[in-house]
């Protein structure tokens, strides 16, 4: 029985804007203003300028961490709409989307548990994010892999996923498209900004995206629509208020609930179609949400500022799943051996985060420094009601693959209250960038947390289970050294600390995971720093990280804490190469050691290699073709499938039919490969070669 499904996902709370506050000139005289009529709001949008490793405004090149951005024009040119497509054309993330609802993300050979908005958010329980957030809110999604500890608090080694929502601009204007594409695939999307006052000091945006369409995978229906809108402005003479608000509607029928078993009892594994899926015609999975946010920025002086930032999320998640497995864990030779398991669910998640934090620059021993202070609160509250079926209950399955109609529906019984769960986080947490020299430069933080979980019921646990209140003190500490202006050498160093909610086959929670992550590399710029150069280093220690070790009398998977070694080195070449053309190339190599000194979790790939490029045609320039993909290294998993090492490329062609019309074509697995998208938590083939086509109109 797959216990994931019952910890309901922290899902994306958040809402601190990296450095997008908007601030008016006060050094213009009044009269000057008045006089231009021009806007007096000045964004601070910059390159390659991001919070998202230290919480301190860097350049990318400054951060002694690696950072890696997907853009809003890569991921519309390459026709990601969906955020779990996008990840998996990053450097060294791997996503292993193992129900059609449900994935996991890793990095360096852990789970990534951190999935923020704007810089803030909570941990995933279990690290699992249901749905995929639709791409066309948000400006990029920030990559910093590696120990996260200094940002929340709380961490592991793998890394942070940061998506940065589109924020008002100082000019009216947007953009519609219109999308059609196989498998019924019908898009549309609206994304338009206006400035609201004639002195551009308050400005709104609305972002609202709609996609229906069906799938690869028989039966499977999704039907999404977004709707985001941002408004911000100044208050006085020095205060910058934003506030949002963003709801989803996603609908899901015939969703897979668990995934494929390919492993048969005589050791042969079977090759099923793609298309081929577990679930049956009555089973759905939607979910709703609303998360809304405000922030106010106030500038106390020309070099400091405070910020005050509050989010509230509520979601809400319907389910009637059928869970097909095998008391075995394999199929029998001729493919029968499965059980079905209906379930029938009503799930409620609330959470809210509070963050004020000051930050600016001081002088100190005739250099500039910068400082960050802050307190955050965060809290979550999750609930689970489900129906229990009163009929056709554990029914055998015929031989795989069947239909839509191989197990009916049960009857179900009242609605009772099945778990619930209850955590906060708050911390204390401070972070200085120092000038030592002219070229030699460090980073330190500490961060003080407390952390307190609770829950009933929970997991299949059963009973009580109370996480006790937990403190940890974390230090981070950084160093950079300028070797040329264009050149830059890093180590980086820091704690890790992470609550976790696997149980032992006593039904007793694992202790957190404690550990220490280390970093060491060079980052470079080239052709007047259009194109930059990251290569790394690392090795992580993680003491007591949750393992599968088996399934109990109760069918209740359980788990023991392992001592886990990820060392390994990632190199990544990103930017411009000339005026039209654009490369990302990027390689991961790593190991991952027990505490036996052998290697551990087989089905992450010890090697990956993404690649993104994309040119104006200098015969044509109106035409620019882009190539992407990624390519892995063999994957396992003991008692379960293989996957030899495989690679997935992705192309589009964009031809400018006038300064206002794009039309973009897509085609995803240009060389149809069959492959199994991941192995973490079951299988499920990937997406045959399919196609879009897209039209993009300027307003």
């Amino acid at each position: 029985m797959k216990q994931k499904f019952l910890m309901t996902t922290c899902a994306i709370a958040a809402c601190l804007a990296l450095g997008d506050a908007r601030a008016q000139d006060a050094a213009a005289p009044a009269q000057e203003v008045a006089q231009q009529q021009t806007v007096v709001v000045k964004g601070k949008r910059a390159n390659r300028v991001s919070k998202g490793a230290t919480g301190l405004p860097m350049e990318v090149k400054d951060t002694p961490q690696t950072i890696s951005t997907i853009d809003k024009d890569e991921m519309a040119d390459f026709g990601l709409t969906g955020s779990n497509e996008a990840l998996a054309l990053a450097t060294g993330i791997n996503v292993e989307q193992y129900e059609t609802n449900r994935a996991t993300f890793n990095a360096r050979g852990f789970e990534i548990q951190l999935t923020q908005v704007d810089g803030l958010g909570m941990t995933n329980s279990w690290g699992t994010v249901v749905g995929r957030e639709d791409t066309f809110l948000f400006e990029r999604i920030e990559l910093i892999r590696g120990a996260n500890g200094l940002l929340t608090g709380v961490g592991n080694a793998s890394g942070t996923i940061n998506y940065i929502r589109k924020r008002p601009t100082n000019q009216d204007g947007g953009e519609v498209t219109v999308t059609g594409g196989s498998y019924g695939l019908k898009r549309m999307g609206l994304d338009y900004n206006k400035v609201l006052t004639e002195d551009g000091s308050w400005a709104a945006r609305v972002v609202v995206a709609h996609e229906d369409k069906d799938s690869y995978l028989r039966d499977l229906h999704d039907k999404r629509t977004t709707v985001y809108g941002v408004i911000d402005g100044q208050i006085g003479d020095n205060g910058v208020l934003t506030m949002g608000v963003t709801g989803v509607n996603a609908k899901q029928d015939s969703p897979m609930w668990g995934s494929l078993t390919l492993l048969r009892s005589d050791g042969t594994q079977a090759d099923f179609p793609v298309g081929s899926s577990t679930s049956q015609d009555w089973t759905y999975w939607n979910t709703k949400s609303v998360t809304t946010f405000a922030e106010y920025a106030h500038r106390l002086s020309p070099d400091w500022e405070a910020k005050f930032t509050i989010n509230r999320r509520h979601g809400d998640e319907a389910t009637k799943l059928l869970y097909a497995y095998s008391n075995t864990g394999v199929l029998n030779p001729d493919d029968t051996g499965l059980i079905g398991w209906p379930y029938h669910s009503i799930s409620h998640t609330d959470s809210r985060v509070l963050d004020a934090n000051l930050s600016g620059q001081f002088s100190a021993f005739g250099r500039s420094h910068s400082l960050l202070l802050g307190m955050s609160n965060s809290k979550e509250t999750t609930a689970t009601d489900i129906y229990a079926a009163m009929s056709n209950n554990f029914l055998p399955l015929p031989a795989f693959p069947y239909g839509g109609d191989a197990y009916p529906e049960p009857e179900w019984g009242a609605r009772e209250p099945s778990t619930s769960g209850e955590q906060t986080l708050t911390r204390v947490y401070a972070a200085s960038r120092l000038a030592l020299t002219d070229s030699l430069k460090t980073i330190v933080g500490v961060n003080a947390v407390r952390h307190w979980r609770a829950g009933e019921s929970r997991y299949g646990s059963g009973g009580q289970l109370l996480d006790p209140t937990t403190k940890k003190l974390s230090p981070y500490l950084g160093f950079t050294y300028d070797f040329t202006p264009n050149v830059l050498g890093y180590v980086s160093y820091s704690d890790i600390f992470l609550p976790q909610e696997q149980a032992d086959v006593k039904g007793d929670l694992l202790a957190p995971v404690k550990g220490t992550n280390a970093e060491a590399g060079v980052k470079a710029e080239w052709l007047d720093k259009r194109l930059l150069t990251t290569f790394a280093v690392f090795t992580s220690k993680e003491q007591g990280l949750a393992t599968y070790a088996g399934i109990d009398a109760n069918q209740q998977y359980y788990y023991e804490a392992k001592d886990v070694k990820s060392k390994g080195f990632e190199t990544e070449v990103t930017g411009r190469i000339n005026k039209d053309a654009k490369l990302t190339l990027g390689y991961t190599h790593l190991t991952l050691t027990g505490p036996d000194g052998h290697g551990i979790y087989e089905w992450v790939p010890r090697n990956t290699l993404n690649f993104r490029v994309d040119s104006r045609m200098p015969f044509l320039p109106a035409l620019r073709l882009g190539l992407g993909g990624r390519w892995q290294s063999d994957v396992s998993k003991i008692g379960s499938a293989e996957q030899p090492a495989y690679m997935v490329a992705n192309m589009f062609a964009a031809y400018e039919v006038n300064k206002d019309a794009t039309l973009r074509l897509n085609i995803n697995n240009l060389f149809d490969k069959k492959y199994i998208g991941g192995l973490a938590y079951g299988a499920i083939y990937g997406a045959p070669r399919n196609g879009a086509l897209t039209l993009e109109y300027k307003l």
